[in-house]
């Protein structure tokens, strides 16, 4: 959906407006990077009157994850399928991108393409995800405290003090930090409640509780945990240096939020459900 507000830009211009960004880090920029960011992003005048662009005809959806069971054990596909590739609409729907899920057996994908087809715009830069190569690591992490009973939050509330204490962090928050709800993409895992409370889920088609698939989220690491959920080895500064968070694939949902994708478990290929938290 274009809202006639963020004008939509071409996938080249995104790639070529982060390439001059990172290469000017900690510099002024030249006269020509001024030039070609301005033809991207002309200056605006207020108030803001765009044309709402329509584009004929299907608008090729771009890919967000390709991930292979033997790369990610975790992950539960349908029976004889051992790929799953997901892929989203580079335009909102309405405030974060559609996806789909295809479920696939990797041996039966012969016929791949040298370039992957691109839409002609997309409406954020945070939708145009940077291609990036997967390092799973296997973490252990539990339920947000909101799921939790409230004799369990109170006893994690006292354990919590002293935890807290020795790293001078806040005791009320130090189980979401440390514990709960790893930041970053992710395979499987809980969801974060941050946005709103937690609620079951049903499956449209049998009515079994979805579960979380995968969490597509801004930052890689957040901000009030030190290092405790900091990958392994640690990677340093992403495509954009010095960006908080560790934003090595380039996605935005929201204002930095997560998008996690639900499926039944009974039959992951049931309809799934998109949450942005």
């Amino acid at each position: 959906m274009v809202d006639g507000i963020n004008p939509a830009q071409s996938p080249a211009d995104l790639r070529l407006e982060r390439r001059i960004f990172a290469a000017s880090h900690g510099r002024d920029l030249t006269p020509e990077e001024r030039e070609t960011l301005e033809r991207i992003r002309p200056p605006r005048t207020y108030p803001v009157r765009l044309a709402v662009q329509a584009y004929d005809g299907p608008i090729a959806m771009l890919p967000v994850a390709q991930l292979y069971v033997r790369d990610v054990t975790d992950l539960c596909p349908p029976e004889g399928k051992d790929l799953l590739q997901v892929l989203w609409c580079p335009f909102d729907h309405p405030i974060m991108p559609r996806t789909l899920l295809f479920w696939r057996s990797a041996a039966a994908v012969t016929d791949i393409l040298d370039t992957a087809p691109e839409p002609p715009a997309v409406q954020f830069d945070g939708y145009l995800p940077e291609p990036c190569v997967l390092e799973p690591e296997q973490i252990t992490e539990y339920p947000d405290h909101l799921e939790l009973s409230e004799e369990l939050r109170e006893q994690i509330e006292q354990w919590s003090v002293p935890q807290a204490a020795e790293e001078d962090m806040d005791p009320d928050t130090y189980y979401d930090c440390v514990l709960s709800n790893a930041p970053g993409w992710k395979v499987g895992g809980w969801p974060a409640w941050n946005s709103t409370d937690p609620r079951p889920w049903p499956c449209s088609e049998c009515g079994a509780g979805m579960e979380v698939l995968m969490t597509v989220a801004t930052f890689e690491e957040g901000d009030d945990a030190g290092n405790s959920w900091s990958p392994h080895p640690h990677p340093g500064a992403g495509p954009y240096p010095g960006h908080r968070g560790y934003n090595a694939t380039g996605v935005q949902i929201g204002s930095g939020y997560r998008q996690h994708l639900f499926v039944c478990p009974a039959e992951p290929e049931h309809p799934h459900i998109e949450l942005m938290t």
